[in-house]
């Protein structure tokens, strides 16, 4: 029993290490640091690099052209999603804090990305969502709040075409999605969030362990 524990620690400590390594695999350029440094200094939560990462291969193995943001931050997600689509795709980001998008608006600029490659909506997702057309979108990403994405969800599978990706951001929670015992309103919303992804007959799911767990859905 002993050895078999020294074993479990060993492939634990292998597979923190393991992610660790796959989520610092990316080297992030002079803009996208400077747009972590603002999040930072605004105790914004981002995507990390291996999410970052993971959303860019989503949006160029997409050919993405059309992509809806939920949650601009900073720019740190919208970066890696620009970086991923076509030279001539728009990106729509909607944010409650026009500061922020501010910041986003610079890292973007930064980066090299012409000023209409981005759309920038101010406001509650759930009041901007309801604007946006059927059926427009190539991809969705949702990184906004939590107790929403079950509402994210029904207006992800209006807005996308057949064929276009889902995705939702930080569905592990730090852990506490997987964890028995009793948990905030938030965490519920994502474990129902990941049952109707998954028993979804329109979707193809796939769970992704890089950054806090990025929840990914083909529109079938």
């Amino acid at each position: 029993m002993r050895q078999l524990r020294g074993q479990e620690r060993a492939i634990t400590a292998n597979r923190q290490t393991n992610w660790a390594f796959a989520d610092a695999y990316v080297a992030e350029d002079e803009a996208l640091r400077w747009a972590r440094d603002r999040a930072r200094e605004a105790g914004i939560r981002s995507v990390t690099p291996g999410t970052g990462a993971a959303l860019r291969l989503l949006a160029a193995t997409s050919d993405a052209k059309s992509v809806a943001e939920i949650g601009t931050g900073t720019g740190i997600s919208g970066s890696y999603l620009l970086h991923g689509m076509r030279p001539d795709g728009v990106l729509t980001t909607v944010d409650p804090e026009p500061e922020w998008q501010q910041f986003a608006r610079e890292a973007f600029r930064a980066a090299g990305f012409a000023s209409n490659r981005a759309r920038f909506i101010p406001g509650r997702a759930l009041d901007v969502l309801p604007r946006l057309a059927d059926g427009g979108y190539d991809l969705v990403f949702c990184d906004g709040d939590r107790l929403e994405y079950m509402d994210y969800l029904a207006e992800s599978l209006r807005l996308l075409r057949p064929g276009g990706i889902v995705a939702f951001e930080g569905v592990f929670a730090d852990g506490r999605t997987v964890d028995s015992s009793a948990q905030a309103p938030e965490v519920q919303r994502l474990r129902e969030l990941l049952r109707a992804v998954r028993e979804s007959r329109g979707l193809m799911p796939t769970l992704l362990p890089v950054g806090d767990g990025l929840l990914c859905a083909v529109r079938r």
